[in-house]
């Protein structure tokens, strides 16, 4: 009940609930012809709280320090997301592939086409542009 997604399923819905679809609603008005209206949403402060679930749960970006890793728990039926993140001056462009469809898998992680021996994605500051690819495999 809580999420705004569920509030909105259709077009019909959407008018009616009247708010932005990422934030979560303080209130659902139950008052003569507003009835699912939501209302005091920005107070809450959800949005970035949202995001943050998304990005760190879901996606499972995880900064610490100098590094990086993503330890996702995605839908099975993700083929791939794709993330940009800026650290500093150096941009990384990060694919994360699923194609044995997991909701988390065991990473095999590239940057810039080098296999990397550990799950941490090193962090630098050079003013570039690398990608990093992940692939999501079963666990042995």
């Amino acid at each position: 009940m809580v999420s705004p997604i569920l509030h909105t399923p259709t077009a019909e819905a959407n008018k009616l609930y009247r708010v932005e679809p990422y934030v979560i609603s303080g209130d659902i008005y139950d008052l003569k012809n507003q009835v699912g209206r939501s209302g005091w949403t920005w107070y809450t402060g959800s949005a970035s709280w949202v995001y943050r679930v998304w990005l760190e749960e879901v996606l499972g970006f995880k900064l610490r320090g100098q590094t990086l890793s993503l330890n996702c728990s995605i839908p099975k039926e993700w083929d791939q997301f794709k993330l940009q993140y800026r650290y500093k001056t150096f941009n990384y462009d990060i694919t994360v592939t699923n194609p044995h469809h997991l909701n988390s898998g065991n990473p095999s992680i590239t940057l810039d086409g080098v296999l990397l021996s550990s799950l941490e994605i090193p962090l630098l500051d050079d003013g570039g542009q690398h990608k990093v690819n992940i692939i999501l495999k079963p666990f042995a």
